[in-house]
């Protein structure tokens, strides 16, 4: 599903491509005078997908093929307004999502084909502090209320509450479907306060609040410290679970993080790496999580050819919280079919990742992504992945991404219905950025 990923690093492209797909939507501006802006935001997105075979994750999915689209439109408004000779300023916006999905549903079950849906995203207002703190630097204090996306470094705890199922099972669960494209990642309540600029130290505290079915509704709150150099991010996370549904781990859960990504003053290294340690609500299984990721841009060399590798484990008891797609494609939904449909959905298992990319032209990326998943229960997800994309920014409005993933599990023990052959899966991705 997506949500969220690396889609990727150091290109201006897979920037583009990364924040067209996670992000908030498009401003458009229509008056800015006098300290005040108004924005009309649009942003559109439209999928094509098929999967050869199946995926038993829901027990809804019989043996066989799917062939499915998903589409979106967000559409609203948001502006900001200056408050005094400080500079301070209250800003806000007001968005609305229509989606869908059709055809066949997609390959696990998540979504049937017949959802659609008109609701409200985001809807918050807050307040920067301008010139009013000079030790905090410009708007060094940021406070904000309501319905908004909220992310923790590169979403491998928290990327916005974007899972977004369909009619599985009752339809309790629905938000509309689009799975994979993942449009509702706004907390349905948040107050936010982010203290501090974007170097040296600085923090956010957060309070959260989802009414996400599919998330356990859960309600939590943290600290993100964060200090900031040109060599990387150093960086620690506490999370607390306030409350969830009924028998869920998530009440009561406690989540501490260290975390670090940056280059050590290296030109073309990329460095990334994080530790979870996690204890569980309502006697769950505890757990812990990391991952250790480099890579080296050749970028002397024609296409500026980039190589990464990385390693990551999850515990049995890992609860993976709200990841989502953020740095490009593995992050951290990890392998197409195996992140979004198979599992294992990072919980119980190790898993290694080669990524290879290069960049023809300014506005044309190429990728190829392997994965390795193993020491799942019972080898129930043991297999392999590899998928081959593209990232082609044809227009200022137009981005098309299509992708093929080949993945093969290991053994009958599988959630893939049928059979363990070599699964074929192909999408091809249309971003619309007014």
């Amino acid at each position: 599903m997506s949500e969220t990923i690396p889609f990727f690093t150091k290109k201006i492209l897979p920037t583009m491509m990364a924040a067209a797909l996670a992000s908030t939507a498009q401003a458009y501006n229509v008056y800015d005078a006098n300290g005040t802006e108004l924005n009309v935001d649009l942003e559109a997105m439209f999928g094509v997908f098929s999967s050869d075979h199946n995926y038993d994750t829901l027990g809804t999915k019989q043996a066989g093929s799917s062939a499915w689209q998903e589409g979106y439109l967000k559409y609203g408004l948001s502006g900001s307004h200056v408050t005094g000779d400080n500079n301070s300023s209250v800003y806000g916006a007001v968005n609305i999502v229509s989606s869908g999905t059709w055809g066949d549903g997609d390959a696990a079950g998540f979504t049937i084909g017949n959802e659609r849906e008109t609701d409200l995203e985001d809807a918050y207002v807050g307040w920067r502090s301008g010139d009013l703190f000079p030790a905090l630097g410009k708007d060094g204090l940021d406070l904000s209320f309501g319905r908004q996306n909220f992310a923790v470094g590169d979403g491998f705890l928290i990327n916005g509450d974007a899972l977004n199922f369909g009619n599985a099972f009752d339809g309790s669960m629905n938000r509309g479907g689009s799975y994979w494209l993942a449009p509702r990642k706004a907390f349905d309540e948040t107050a936010i306060l982010r203290i501090g600029g974007s170097e040296g130290a600085r923090a956010d505290v957060f309070w959260l609040k989802s009414d996400n079915v599919a998330q356990a509704k859960m309600e939590l709150a943290g600290l993100n410290a964060e200090y900031v150099t040109p060599e990387g991010t150093y960086a620690a996370v506490y999370i607390k679970g306030l409350d969830a549904d009924q028998g869920s781990v998530r009440d009561g859960q406690e989540t501490m993080s260290l975390r670090y990504q940056g280059n050590a003053g290296v030109d073309n290294l990329f460095l990334s790496g994080e530790y979870v340690t996690q204890t569980q609500g309502n006697g769950g299984m505890d757990g812990d999580a990391w991952y250790l990721e480099a890579g080296w841009t050749f970028a002397d060399v024609s296409w500026s050819p980039s190589i990464n590798y990385r390693f990551a484990q999850f515990d049995e008891g890992f609860d993976p919280l709200f990841y989502g797609f953020n740095r490009g494609y593995g992050t951290w939904f990890q392998g197409e079919v195996a992140g979004n449909y198979a599992g294992p959905f990072n919980s119980n298992a190790d898993v290694q990742q080669v990524a290879l990319k290069a960049s023809p032209t300014d506005m044309l990326s190429l990728g190829a992504v392997f994965f390795d998943f193993s020491n799942t229960s019972g080898g129930l997800m043991d297999a392999q992945e590899l998928d081959l994309y593209a990232e082609w920014v044809v227009s200022p409005n137009l981005i098309i991404s299509p992708l093929i993933g080949i993945y093969k599990p290991d053994n009958a023990v599988s959630t893939q219905l049928g059979d363990n052959d070599t699964n074929v899966y192909g999408q091809i991705v249309a971003i619309v950025p007014f």
